[in-house]
């Protein structure tokens, strides 16, 4: 890690849960916070430092947190609602912003299900975000995406995928994996689609995906570009899947630069 960047872990209580948090703070870090939504099996640990490096790169403070049940936060033993993004979204982000005395507004960085905690929130919060990025973020559902996340049940079962993740979730591993897998497969999930909440996003927006992306088709960030009423910049990235900050990492890290600068420029002036 850059020595002239300090990364601080620590707790709250948000929402009525225990959470667990890391504060990122670049030496002569000044203006918003870059606050980092994990994916569906995600944790802190397993964004590695791609938070780290865009906060120094944007010279910029950054927040990651685990989401209710997941890595260090507050393990969860119940069926997981249709509605947990809108929890997570309506809920739990904002009383985590409000407890980590984030009162700027703050640019959201979202991977998968984080990218749809991002849209939602500002949709339900126009004036709170500065701004937001995703990354492989869903909309709606698609064949391909139930087609995915079969394919990774049958590799939890049969390869080391649960060990690889229990280094991040110790023994909230299987209820991490089946809350995440079981939801979406559920067949009363099968309408989700939150379409009809984008026109009410109205900061600045990037939203990325890979072109190989094994659970979704570039019709998500067509659909979140035709959508959303404020100004948006989408990338198809090539030769990447799901996880486009660290597969597509240099491409991904300039891409969000870019456009964090140039919010934060358009908005200074």
């Amino acid at each position: 890690m850059n020595a002239s960047i300090s990364c601080q872990r620590f707790d709250i209580e948000a929402a009525g849960r225990r959470l667990h948090a890391q504060r990122i703070e670049p030496e002569g870090a000044r203006g918003p916070t870059l606050v980092f939504l994990h994916e569906g099996l995600g944790s802190i640990g397993q964004w590695k430092d791609f938070p780290a490096q865009l906060c120094h790169a944007c010279a910029l403070p950054g927040l990651v947190y685990e989401r209710w049940g997941f890595g260090r936060s507050e393990p969860s033993t119940e069926p997981r609602r249709n509605d947990y993004l809108h929890y997570e979204a309506l809920d739990s982000l904002p009383a985590v912003l409000e407890r980590c005395d984030i009162t700027e507004p703050p640019i959201l960085v979202g991977h998968s299900d984080g990218g749809t905690i991002a849209l939602l929130f500002a949709a339900a919060f126009p004036e709170r975000p500065r701004a937001i990025i995703t990354e492989a973020a869903h909309v709606f559902i698609e064949e391909v995406t139930l087609s995915g996340i079969r394919a990774a049940k049958e590799l939890y079962e049969t390869t080391d995928l649960r060990r690889r993740l229990a280094l991040y979730h110790g023994p909230n591993t299987d209820a991490v994996f089946r809350g995440w897998s079981d939801t979406w497969l559920r067949e009363d999930f099968r309408n989700w689609d939150i379409i009809a909440e984008l026109p009410k996003i109205t900061c600045p927006a990037l939203i990325l995906q890979g072109e190989d992306d094994e659970y979704g088709t570039p019709a998500q960030i067509e659909t979140i570009a035709a959508a959303v009423s404020g100004p948006v910049e989408t990338v198809l990235l090539p030769d990447c899947a799901h996880v486009p900050h660290h597969q597509a990492r240099e491409r991904v890290l300039a891409l969000m630069q870019q456009f964090i600068q140039k919010v934060c420029h358009t908005t200074a002036a």
